[in-house]
């Protein structure tokens, strides 16, 4: 057994023994399991691809004379102004201010949210807009102006969802193309479409919330955040495999850093054909070692991990729960799977070559001693499901 206070003395000593995801499996078992948690302090994992559930708080400080934003867009996307005079919230996937969307379908979706906050972390120049009704004490009415990320006094990334434990498979039934966020997809099952890092994602190397929970440090595009709550749609509870991995989408995280720390080229906005924008992030976390269990679970091999198969023309927009069959993530990685006798061609949305790069960044900033573990201050709960929005007549 070991604590965090012993890991973390161990990392600020430069002596910690640190693995990525992708090279524990085969290290566990040349040393074996035992001899292995004994060693080894910290694993990383780590995952790169869309999270539409992201976002980020502006303040730019107050003009002289003041104003209190009642309306306000940057670079022509609309930001939420429902806060305090300056303080602004900007969705990915809100869109810039007269894009077609899809009147003309499938839309391009060239710009939206994720590529201004890209824009921003890049440090590039932004124009922001933004109106008001005036006050006594904000008499300004209106202000156009330019800035950069280092103008700001905060740029905080505010995610209510990000790094789903597992996900989908997506295919198309129907006898036409579609236009989805897992991106588009040929008539007849003439492809698929999955998106995760599968063994070196984070929450599938911690299916039981041990270790990540709320107050855990994370390496956030290159800033040391934290989770700061359960994500959106959290759902412990779902069906497993034998070995305690979801079968389905199941947890999911709430994750916040200092956009002023970021690295550009893991902060991609993402523009998704016939369906809209979105964002594109690198984010990182470490396992701690402090027993044979902990080192055991961060062993799962894609081979191990299920994906549900969905069809999207269909039983997902109809939200109908039917799963036409799993496939594994060894599979998938493979570039073609078999569906009910039918060889598929298979992509993915999300980067293992990115989330590798991740993983070993965050090894490194740990060997150097410059990035220490934090204990969770709450779990995440093992036992929700998602409700439905149920569409009713009248309040009840």
């Amino acid at each position: 057994m070991k604590t965090y206070e012993q890991i973390n003395k161990r990392i600020e000593s430069g002596k910690a023994v640190v693995l990525t995801a992708d090279e524990i499996m085969d290290y566990v078992d040349k040393k074996g399991l035992a001899a292995a948690a004994e060693e080894v302090d910290v694993v990383t994992t780590a995952t790169f691809g869309p999270m539409c559930s992201s976002g980020c708080t502006l303040n730019f400080g107050h003009s002289k004379p003041k104003i209190r934003m009642s309306e306000a867009w940057v670079q022509d996307v609309l930001v939420y102004t429902g806060l305090a005079a300056v303080d602004v919230y900007l969705g990915a996937t809100q869109l810039r201010h007269g894009d077609p969307a899809n009147m003309y379908h499938p839309g391009e979706f060239r710009y939206g949210g994720g590529h201004v906050m890209e824009d921003l972390v890049a440090g590039k120049a932004l124009q922001l807009f933004a109106l008001s009704y005036g006050t006594d004490c904000y008499p300004l009415r209106e202000i156009r102006t330019y800035f950069t990320i280092n103008d700001l006094n905060q740029a905080i990334m505010l995610n209510p969802r990000n790094c789903y434990q597992n996900y989908n498979v997506a295919v198309n039934d129907s006898d036409k193309t579609i236009y989805t966020y897992m991106g588009t997809l040929e008539p007849d099952r003439k492809n698929a479409s999955y998106c995760s890092a599968g063994q070196l994602s984070p929450l599938l190397n911690d299916p039981f919330y041990e270790v990540i929970g709320v107050g855990t440090r994370v390496w956030l595009a290159g800033a040391q955040g934290l989770v700061y709550a359960e994500g959106t749609q959290h759902a412990g509870a779902g069906d497993r495999t034998p070995g305690g991995i979801p079968k389905g989408g199941a947890g999911t995280l709430a994750l916040t850093a200092d956009m002023k720390q970021m690295i550009p080229k893991f902060v991609r906005g993402v523009s998704l054909r016939g369906y809209g924008a979105s964002l594109a992030l690198g984010i990182g976390i470490p396992i701690p070692i402090l027993n044979e269990d902990v080192l055991k679970r961060t062993c799962v091999r894609d081979r191990d991990i299920l994906a549900p198969v969905v069809d999207y023309s269909s039983d997902y927009p109809q939200n109908n729960g039917k799963i036409i069959c799993h496939v594994n993530y060894e599979q998938l990685r493979t570039g073609q799977i078999e569906i009910e006798g039918k060889e598929i061609a298979v992509g993915s949305l999300s980067s293992y070559y990115k989330a590798l790069e991740i993983a070993n960044l965050l090894a490194d900033e740990i060997r150097r001693g410059e990035f220490t573990l934090a204990q969770p201050v709450a779990y995440l709960p093992k036992d929700t499901k998602t409700k439905p929005l149920v569409i009713r007549d009248k309040a009840s």
